[in-house]
């Protein structure tokens, strides 16, 4: 397949996320690909452009790209089919560097080469399949991850749907200053709740006193879902309130139809506790590409 047969169009289709899905199968394309997080970066006043990228007349990848001030930003993407060969990944994200202007883009998976100029190194998500039964997800938790799992449902620890967020959001505000790390705000949270609130779910623990533990929000996107924030106070660590949240969340999901679960980064400046705790779920660890700016090609691209 020539490079040189790469054309870009404005997608035309009907629905996104079944697009993405259709092309590169379920759960595809993470969080910032999905057709909710776009229409949350719309609501929040940026510019989205989504791209259907071909070759030889067939589409092979779809991208999501949000404006910030001059830079274009491609997180997570292009989501290409499977075999599409990495010259051709990289061409096309030059192609769309050459049609837009300035790119800077982290992609799903190494795409390293001539044209792409590192910035940030890779970074690793702990990504937990849920296409198993409940048995067999209770059985690949790590021991003592179990354990922890296993003595918080002795002492009873109750968990609730949440319909209100903003103690969750608060808790976790508090949580970065304290820990000095920076996630999406709560101004994010709240947008994915208006445009598409079947796909976020939040739950509190609570003691046999009905003493708050910990929270925790899942957003789901397709046959996809992402552990947005997980929050525990004190007391809830030393039970395993977090351990029964997550769990719990992942049943749900499971229910729901989601393959997929992206527990998030695993090289967190959170420190390794936080690491080893996504990572005894039994979800393995995913090398994403390293955040490139991409130089435009010079081809004659349609």
């Amino acid at each position: 397949m020539s490079t040189r047969k790469i054309t870009l169009h404005p997608f035309a289709g009907p629905d996104w996320q079944s697009a993405i899905e259709a092309l590169a199968g379920l759960g595809a394309g993470g969080m910032q690909q999905s057709a909710t997080y776009g229409a949350v970066a719309r609501a929040l006043g940026r510019q989205v452009a989504q791209i259907e990228i071909r070759a030889a007349g067939a589409c092979i990848g779809l991208v999501q790209m949000i404006a910030r001030k001059r830079l274009w930003l491609i997180s997570r993407g292009p989501v290409f089919a499977p075999g599409v060969a990495p010259d051709i990944q990289r061409a096309a994200l030059r192609a769309l560097a050459r049609r837009v202007g300035v790119v800077i883009a982290t992609p799903g998976a190494d795409m390293s080469g001539f044209g792409l100029i590192p910035l940030i190194s890779a970074r690793h998500h702990a990504i937990w399949s849920l296409d198993r039964t409940p048995a067999e997800l209770r059985a690949g938790l790590a021991g003592k991850w179990r354990n922890r799992l296993a003595g918080a449902e002795r002492v009873g620890l109750r968990l609730h749907v949440e319909r209100d967020i903003d103690w969750i959001l608060r808790a976790d505000q508090a949580q970065q200053t304290a820990r000095g790390y920076r996630a999406l705000p709560a101004g994010f949270t709240r947008a994915w709740a208006a445009q598409a609130c079947v796909d976020l779910r939040a739950w509190r623990i609570e003691d046999d006193a009905r003493q708050r533990l910990a929270g925790v929000i899942v957003l789901r996107h397709g046959a996809g879902a992402s552990y947005h924030i997980g929050w525990s106070g004190a007391q809830g660590r030393r039970v395993g309130a977090h351990n029964v949240g997550l769990w719990q969340a992942a049943l749900w999901l499971r229910d729901q139809g989601v393959t997929r679960f992206d527990l998030g980064d695993v090289n967190s400046e959170e420190g390794a506790g936080r690491m080893h705790f996504k990572l005894g779920t039994g979800a393995q660890p995913q090398a994403l590409g390293a955040t490139y700016w991409v130089v435009p090609n010079s081809g004659s691209l349609a």
